[in-house]
Protein backbone atom coordinates (compact mmCIF):
# COMPACT_ATOMS: atom_id res chain seq x y z
CA UNK A 1 0.00 0.00 0.00
CA UNK A 2 1.66 3.71 -0.75
CA UNK A 3 2.18 5.42 2.28
CA UNK A 4 0.52 8.22 1.39
CA UNK A 5 -3.29 6.28 1.47
CA UNK A 6 -1.65 4.97 5.25
CA UNK A 7 -1.86 8.64 6.28
CA UNK A 8 -4.45 8.55 9.49
CA UNK A 9 -6.19 11.49 10.59
CA UNK A 10 -8.52 11.83 13.24
CA UNK A 11 -11.90 13.76 13.46
CA UNK A 12 -10.46 17.47 13.31
CA UNK A 13 -8.04 15.94 10.90
CA UNK A 14 -5.07 16.09 12.45
CA UNK A 15 -2.56 13.09 11.38
CA UNK A 16 -2.42 9.84 13.74
CA UNK A 17 0.27 7.96 12.45
CA UNK A 18 3.62 9.17 12.09
CA UNK A 19 6.89 8.58 10.44
CA UNK A 20 9.11 7.40 13.42
CA UNK A 21 12.10 9.53 12.71
CA UNK A 22 10.15 12.68 11.96
CA UNK A 23 7.84 12.21 15.24
CA UNK A 24 11.25 12.00 17.03
CA UNK A 25 12.67 15.88 15.40
CA UNK A 26 9.58 17.26 16.21
CA UNK A 27 9.42 16.29 19.74
CA UNK A 28 13.45 17.65 19.73
CA UNK A 29 12.07 20.80 18.62
CA UNK A 30 9.44 20.68 20.92
CA UNK A 31 11.98 20.69 23.60
CA UNK A 32 14.48 22.92 22.19
CA UNK A 33 11.88 25.60 21.81
CA UNK A 34 11.05 25.49 25.43
CA UNK A 35 14.58 26.06 26.08
CA UNK A 36 16.06 22.64 26.37
CA UNK A 37 19.55 22.43 24.69
CA UNK A 38 19.61 20.59 21.55
CA UNK A 39 21.34 17.28 22.54
CA UNK A 40 19.94 16.99 25.60
CA UNK A 41 16.34 17.60 23.50
CA UNK A 42 17.87 14.72 21.59
CA UNK A 43 18.05 12.24 24.40
CA UNK A 44 14.61 12.81 26.09
CA UNK A 45 12.77 12.87 22.50
CA UNK A 46 14.92 9.85 21.64
CA UNK A 47 13.64 8.26 24.91
CA UNK A 48 9.99 8.69 24.68
CA UNK A 49 9.70 7.45 20.94
CA UNK A 50 12.02 4.51 21.09
CA UNK A 51 9.02 3.25 23.85
CA UNK A 52 6.39 4.35 21.15
CA UNK A 53 8.76 1.65 18.64
CA UNK A 54 8.49 -1.07 21.48
CA UNK A 55 4.90 -0.72 21.83
CA UNK A 56 5.27 0.72 25.71
CA UNK A 57 2.98 3.95 24.56
CA UNK A 58 2.29 4.52 28.53
CA UNK A 59 6.41 5.68 28.50
CA UNK A 60 6.58 7.84 24.74
CA UNK A 61 5.04 10.42 23.60
CA UNK A 62 2.14 10.74 26.03
CA UNK A 63 4.74 12.20 28.34
CA UNK A 64 5.87 14.95 26.47
CA UNK A 65 3.55 17.76 27.81
CA UNK A 66 3.93 16.83 31.57
CA UNK A 67 7.58 17.44 30.73
CA UNK A 68 7.18 20.68 28.70
CA UNK A 69 5.35 21.49 32.08
CA UNK A 70 7.51 20.62 34.72
CA UNK A 71 10.23 23.14 32.81
CA UNK A 72 7.79 26.00 32.48
CA UNK A 73 7.13 25.63 35.79
CA UNK A 74 10.79 25.25 37.07
CA UNK A 75 10.31 21.85 38.07
CA UNK A 76 12.84 20.34 35.80
CA UNK A 77 16.41 22.14 34.89
CA UNK A 78 17.49 21.46 31.67
CA UNK A 79 20.82 23.20 32.11
CA UNK A 80 21.91 21.64 35.24
CA UNK A 81 25.24 20.15 35.52
CA UNK A 82 25.45 16.19 35.91
CA UNK A 83 28.23 15.73 38.49
CA UNK A 84 29.74 12.75 40.36
CA UNK A 85 30.06 13.35 43.18
CA UNK A 86 31.86 10.23 44.79
CA UNK A 87 33.66 7.46 42.98
CA UNK A 88 35.63 4.73 43.20
CA UNK A 89 37.32 1.80 40.82
CA UNK A 90 34.16 0.09 40.66
CA UNK A 91 31.34 2.31 42.01
CA UNK A 92 30.30 5.79 41.62
CA UNK A 93 27.24 8.11 42.99
CA UNK A 94 26.43 10.73 40.13
CA UNK A 95 24.21 14.12 40.93
CA UNK A 96 21.66 14.35 38.20
CA UNK A 97 21.44 18.24 39.41
CA UNK A 98 17.36 18.06 38.85
CA UNK A 99 18.09 17.72 35.06
CA UNK A 100 15.72 15.58 32.96
CA UNK A 101 15.93 11.93 33.76
CA UNK A 102 16.74 10.35 30.73
CA UNK A 103 19.85 12.80 30.15
CA UNK A 104 20.63 11.77 33.75
CA UNK A 105 20.35 8.58 32.67
CA UNK A 106 22.52 8.50 29.98
CA UNK A 107 25.33 10.53 31.07
CA UNK A 108 24.97 7.34 34.15
CA UNK A 109 25.03 4.61 31.87
CA UNK A 110 28.16 5.69 29.77
CA UNK A 111 30.00 6.23 33.06
CA UNK A 112 29.39 2.61 34.43
CA UNK A 113 29.68 1.23 30.88
CA UNK A 114 33.19 2.80 30.76
CA UNK A 115 34.13 2.08 34.44
CA UNK A 116 33.35 -1.47 33.93
CA UNK A 117 35.38 -1.86 30.98
CA UNK A 118 38.13 -1.02 33.18
CA UNK A 119 37.18 -2.78 36.55
CA UNK A 120 35.20 -5.23 35.64
CA UNK A 121 31.76 -4.44 37.02
CA UNK A 122 30.46 -1.12 38.66
CA UNK A 123 27.75 0.65 40.37
CA UNK A 124 26.61 3.49 39.82
CA UNK A 125 23.93 4.97 41.96
CA UNK A 126 21.88 8.52 40.84
CA UNK A 127 20.44 11.11 43.17
CA UNK A 128 18.90 14.43 42.28
CA UNK A 129 17.37 12.92 38.59
CA UNK A 130 13.59 12.58 37.60
CA UNK A 131 11.06 10.24 35.79
CA UNK A 132 13.70 8.57 32.96
CA UNK A 133 11.71 6.55 30.92
CA UNK A 134 11.98 3.08 30.12
CA UNK A 135 15.01 0.93 31.30
CA UNK A 136 15.20 -0.89 28.21
CA UNK A 137 16.80 2.61 26.63
CA UNK A 138 19.81 2.52 28.53
CA UNK A 139 20.07 -1.60 28.11
CA UNK A 140 19.98 -0.89 24.47
CA UNK A 141 23.08 0.94 24.65
CA UNK A 142 24.82 -1.30 26.77
CA UNK A 143 23.87 -4.42 24.42
CA UNK A 144 25.76 -2.23 21.44
CA UNK A 145 28.52 -2.24 23.50
CA UNK A 146 28.51 -6.13 23.91
CA UNK A 147 27.79 -5.41 27.76
CA UNK A 148 25.20 -6.44 30.32
CA UNK A 149 23.69 -3.55 32.20
CA UNK A 150 20.92 -3.85 34.68
CA UNK A 151 19.04 -0.46 35.27
CA UNK A 152 16.77 -0.22 38.67
CA UNK A 153 14.65 3.37 39.27
CA UNK A 154 12.17 4.19 42.21
CA UNK A 155 9.29 6.51 41.20
CA UNK A 156 6.69 8.06 43.57
CA UNK A 157 4.43 6.41 45.69
CA UNK A 158 1.56 4.24 43.41
CA UNK A 159 1.91 0.88 45.21
CA UNK A 160 0.47 0.02 49.09
CA UNK A 161 2.69 -2.15 50.91
CA UNK A 162 1.23 -5.87 51.18
CA UNK A 163 -1.69 -5.88 53.74
CA UNK A 164 -1.93 -1.53 53.31
CA UNK A 165 -4.41 0.29 51.45
CA UNK A 166 -2.57 4.03 51.27
CA UNK A 167 0.50 3.92 48.33
CA UNK A 168 3.52 4.34 49.97
CA UNK A 169 6.18 3.00 46.87
CA UNK A 170 6.78 3.13 43.16
CA UNK A 171 5.98 1.09 40.65
CA UNK A 172 10.19 0.88 41.13
CA UNK A 173 10.92 -0.80 37.91
CA UNK A 174 14.07 -3.21 36.57
CA UNK A 175 15.63 -3.75 33.28
CA UNK A 176 18.17 -6.38 32.51
CA UNK A 177 20.08 -5.95 29.04
CA UNK A 178 22.22 -8.86 27.45
CA UNK A 179 23.64 -9.26 24.20
CA UNK A 180 23.03 -12.55 22.37
CA UNK A 181 25.16 -12.64 19.08
CA UNK A 182 22.67 -13.29 16.02
CA UNK A 183 19.54 -13.93 18.18
CA UNK A 184 17.67 -10.83 19.24
CA UNK A 185 18.83 -9.65 23.05
CA UNK A 186 17.56 -10.46 26.06
CA UNK A 187 16.09 -7.33 27.27
CA UNK A 188 13.81 -8.06 30.37
CA UNK A 189 12.42 -4.54 31.25
CA UNK A 190 8.98 -4.39 33.95
CA UNK A 191 7.69 -2.76 36.60
CA UNK A 192 6.99 -4.46 39.91
CA UNK A 193 3.80 -3.34 39.92
CA UNK A 194 1.03 -5.85 37.70
CA UNK A 195 1.25 -3.21 35.28
CA UNK A 196 3.24 0.34 34.71
CA UNK A 197 0.83 3.15 36.15
CA UNK A 198 1.39 4.47 32.92
CA UNK A 199 -0.84 2.34 31.15
CA UNK A 200 -3.74 3.15 33.46
CA UNK A 201 -3.12 6.90 32.70
CA UNK A 202 -3.66 5.93 28.79
CA UNK A 203 -6.64 3.94 29.67
CA UNK A 204 -8.24 7.30 31.49
CA UNK A 205 -6.96 9.35 29.17
CA UNK A 206 -9.00 7.05 26.41
CA UNK A 207 -11.59 6.15 28.05
CA UNK A 208 -11.77 2.76 28.73
CA UNK A 209 -11.65 0.42 31.31
CA UNK A 210 -8.66 -1.61 32.94
CA UNK A 211 -8.33 -5.45 33.62
CA UNK A 212 -9.78 -6.42 37.27
CA UNK A 213 -6.91 -6.94 39.37
CA UNK A 214 -4.38 -3.87 38.18
CA UNK A 215 -5.15 -1.35 41.12
CA UNK A 216 -7.70 -0.84 43.81
CA UNK A 217 -9.82 2.26 44.55
CA UNK A 218 -8.68 4.81 47.36
CA UNK A 219 -10.75 2.70 49.37
CA UNK A 220 -8.56 -1.03 48.54
CA UNK A 221 -11.71 -2.05 46.79
CA UNK A 222 -10.76 -4.05 43.46
CA UNK A 223 -11.67 -1.63 40.52
CA UNK A 224 -11.95 -2.16 36.41
CA UNK A 225 -11.91 2.14 36.67
CA UNK A 226 -9.21 3.42 35.55
CA UNK A 227 -9.75 6.82 37.03
CA UNK A 228 -10.80 5.28 40.38
CA UNK A 229 -7.33 3.42 39.84
CA UNK A 230 -5.61 6.80 39.46
CA UNK A 231 -7.17 8.31 42.51
CA UNK A 232 -6.34 4.66 44.42
CA UNK A 233 -2.91 2.01 43.71
CA UNK A 234 -1.73 -0.23 41.36
CA UNK A 235 -0.71 -3.36 42.91
CA UNK A 236 2.35 -5.16 43.33
CA UNK A 237 3.41 -8.04 40.87
CA UNK A 238 3.12 -11.57 42.52
CA UNK A 239 1.79 -10.25 45.40
CA UNK A 240 4.01 -10.16 48.39
CA UNK A 241 7.09 -10.85 45.95
CA UNK A 242 6.82 -8.21 44.05
CA UNK A 243 6.27 -5.89 47.40
CA UNK A 244 9.58 -7.32 48.50
CA UNK A 245 11.30 -6.55 45.41
CA UNK A 246 10.25 -2.92 44.92
CA UNK A 247 11.16 -2.14 48.87
CA UNK A 248 14.57 -3.57 47.68
CA UNK A 249 15.16 -1.42 44.67
CA UNK A 250 13.89 1.63 47.00
CA UNK A 251 16.50 1.46 49.66
CA UNK A 252 19.19 0.60 46.55
CA UNK A 253 17.94 3.69 44.80
CA UNK A 254 17.10 5.94 47.41
CA UNK A 255 17.99 4.91 50.80
CA UNK A 256 21.58 4.01 49.65
CA UNK A 257 21.97 7.03 47.14
CA UNK A 258 20.65 9.59 48.98
CA UNK A 259 17.96 10.38 46.83
CA UNK A 260 13.98 10.42 47.90
CA UNK A 261 12.03 7.06 48.98
CA UNK A 262 8.99 6.29 49.45
CA UNK A 263 7.60 9.39 50.48
CA UNK A 264 10.18 11.53 49.68
CA UNK A 265 9.87 10.61 46.07
CA UNK A 266 7.84 13.99 44.41
CA UNK A 267 5.21 12.78 41.78
CA UNK A 268 5.77 14.64 38.97
CA UNK A 269 1.74 15.16 38.01
CA UNK A 270 1.08 16.59 41.73
CA UNK A 271 3.85 18.10 43.30
CA UNK A 272 4.66 21.13 41.92
CA UNK A 273 6.73 22.95 45.03
CA UNK A 274 9.49 20.61 45.09
CA UNK A 275 11.50 18.46 42.51
CA UNK A 276 10.92 14.84 42.18
CA UNK A 277 14.30 13.31 43.57
CA UNK A 278 14.10 10.33 41.56
CA UNK A 279 17.05 7.43 42.28
CA UNK A 280 18.23 5.50 39.69
CA UNK A 281 21.33 2.22 40.02
CA UNK A 282 22.88 1.21 37.00
CA UNK A 283 24.96 -2.38 37.48
CA UNK A 284 27.22 -3.20 34.02
CA UNK A 285 29.60 -6.05 33.54
CA UNK A 286 31.89 -6.42 31.08
CA UNK A 287 32.01 -10.01 30.10
CA UNK A 288 35.31 -10.10 28.43
CA UNK A 289 36.13 -10.53 32.42
CA UNK A 290 34.28 -13.76 32.17
CA UNK A 291 35.05 -15.25 28.95
CA UNK A 292 35.61 -14.39 25.66
CA UNK A 293 32.84 -12.41 23.88
CA UNK A 294 32.55 -14.83 20.86
CA UNK A 295 32.07 -17.82 23.19
CA UNK A 296 29.51 -16.05 25.78
CA UNK A 297 27.68 -14.69 22.71
CA UNK A 298 27.37 -18.85 21.33
CA UNK A 299 26.42 -20.28 24.37
CA UNK A 300 23.34 -17.16 24.72
CA UNK A 301 22.47 -18.31 20.99
CA UNK A 302 22.25 -21.77 21.81
CA UNK A 303 20.48 -21.02 24.78
CA UNK A 304 17.45 -19.39 23.28
CA UNK A 305 17.52 -22.17 20.71
CA UNK A 306 16.47 -24.49 23.42
CA UNK A 307 14.09 -22.65 24.95
CA UNK A 308 12.00 -21.93 21.73
CA UNK A 309 12.41 -25.32 21.17
CA UNK A 310 11.00 -27.06 24.50
CA UNK A 311 7.38 -28.33 23.86
CA UNK A 312 4.41 -26.00 23.59
CA UNK A 313 1.40 -25.75 25.46
CA UNK A 314 -1.62 -26.06 23.85
CA UNK A 315 -2.23 -22.94 21.36
CA UNK A 316 1.05 -21.37 21.87
CA UNK A 317 2.91 -21.52 18.42
CA UNK A 318 6.21 -19.58 19.83
CA UNK A 319 7.99 -19.67 22.98
CA UNK A 320 9.64 -15.80 23.26
CA UNK A 321 12.28 -14.51 25.24
CA UNK A 322 11.73 -10.89 27.39
CA UNK A 323 12.25 -8.44 24.88
CA UNK A 324 11.44 -10.09 21.76
CA UNK A 325 8.16 -9.27 21.06
CA UNK A 326 9.37 -5.10 21.27
CA UNK A 327 12.05 -6.29 19.05
CA UNK A 328 9.49 -7.00 16.47
CA UNK A 329 7.19 -4.28 17.45
CA UNK A 330 10.36 -1.81 16.74
CA UNK A 331 10.79 -2.83 13.34
CA UNK A 332 7.40 -3.07 12.57
CA UNK A 333 6.58 0.58 13.70
CA UNK A 334 9.79 2.00 11.88
CA UNK A 335 7.86 0.39 8.37
CA UNK A 336 4.55 1.08 8.89
CA UNK A 337 4.72 4.55 11.33
CA UNK A 338 3.42 4.98 14.89
CA UNK A 339 0.09 5.94 15.83
CA UNK A 340 -0.44 7.84 18.64
CA UNK A 341 -4.51 8.32 19.89
CA UNK A 342 -6.26 11.30 18.47
CA UNK A 343 -6.06 12.95 21.66
CA UNK A 344 -2.86 12.94 22.10
CA UNK A 345 -1.99 14.04 18.68
CA UNK A 346 -4.30 17.23 18.83
CA UNK A 347 -2.48 18.09 22.34
CA UNK A 348 1.37 17.68 20.56
CA UNK A 349 -0.12 19.44 17.40
CA UNK A 350 -1.60 22.35 19.58
CA UNK A 351 1.86 22.67 21.80
CA UNK A 352 3.51 22.55 18.60
CA UNK A 353 1.41 25.39 16.66
CA UNK A 354 2.63 27.32 19.57
CA UNK A 355 6.27 27.53 18.54
CA UNK A 356 5.44 27.55 14.60
CA UNK A 357 6.05 23.60 14.08
CA UNK A 358 3.30 21.63 12.67
CA UNK A 359 3.07 18.07 13.79
CA UNK A 360 1.64 17.55 10.32
CA UNK A 361 5.11 17.23 9.22
CA UNK A 362 6.11 13.89 10.92
CA UNK A 363 2.83 12.45 9.16
CA UNK A 364 4.03 8.68 7.54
Amino acid sequence: MPRSSRRDVNGLGVPTRFDWLKLQQFIQRLFMEAGVPERNALIVAESLVQANLRGVDSHGVVRTPIYLERIRRKMVDPYAEIAVAMQSESTALVDGGNNFGAVVGVRATDLALDMAKKAGAAFVGVKRSNHFGTGAYYALKAIERNMILMIMSNASQTMPPTGGVRPFIGTNPLAVGVPAGKATPFLLDMATSVVARGKIIVAAQKGQPIPLGWAVDKHGNPTTDAEAALEGAVLPVGGAKGYGISLMIDILCGVLTGAGYGRYVNNMYENWEEPQNVGHVFVAIDISRFMPLERFEARMEQYIREIKQEPKAPGVEEILIPGEIEHRRTLELKREGIVLPGKLAEELDAIGREYGLRLADAAF
